[in-house]
């Protein structure tokens, strides 16, 4: 590691730590040149899969417009901030856990949904009705069909 004050490659690492969540390493090094010290942080490098869009065109899976795609459905809803985010971490590790280069666009909106069912049934009508291009309204009274069907609150689930 070079030293971020002389540019010196040779340091030392004086200490290690482990972040309280266990995925990041704290360093303190020392440099032999100049003898300042500083900190460095070691991460896993995950990389996510790319998201084929129904053109074909493929973009990097972007955490952000996840997000957003949750704002959009839940504007005006009761439904806390720490449930969105359980949510796209719940997603990112199910697309993480395929172990796939790609996903499809589709396959990504039908995570969502199940995600949103699970957080706030107008959410869920809401996201559906756009993502499944609704045209009348037996569209929506089939996705109304399907909300009565048991299924498990956000709630509910583990942090797992």
């Amino acid at each position: 590691m070079k030293c971020p004050f002389c540019g010196t490659d040779d340091t030392q690492v004086i200490d290690s730590r482990v972040n309280d969540e266990g995925d990041s390493i704290r360093r303190r090094r020392r440099c032999a040149a100049c003898d300042k010290r500083f900190t460095t942080y070691e991460t896993a490098e995950l990389h996510l899969p790319q998201v084929v869009k129904q053109n074909g065109s493929r973009e990097e899976f972007n955490r952000d417009k996840l997000r957003l795609s949750f704002t959009r459905a839940l504007h005006k809803r009761p439904v806390p901030t720490e449930y969105v985010d359980r949510a796209i971490d719940h997603i990112v590790q199910k697309i993480l856990g395929k172990g796939e280069r790609e996903i499809a666009a589709r396959d990504l909106g039908e995570i969502v949904m199940q995600e949103l069912k699970l957080m706030d049934k107008v959410a869920y009508i809401r996201f559906a009705s756009i993502y499944r291009s609704f045209q009348d309204v037996d569209d929506f009274h089939d996705v109304i069909r399907d909300l009565d069907k048991p299924h498990r609150r956000l709630s509910d689930k583990s942090d797992s």
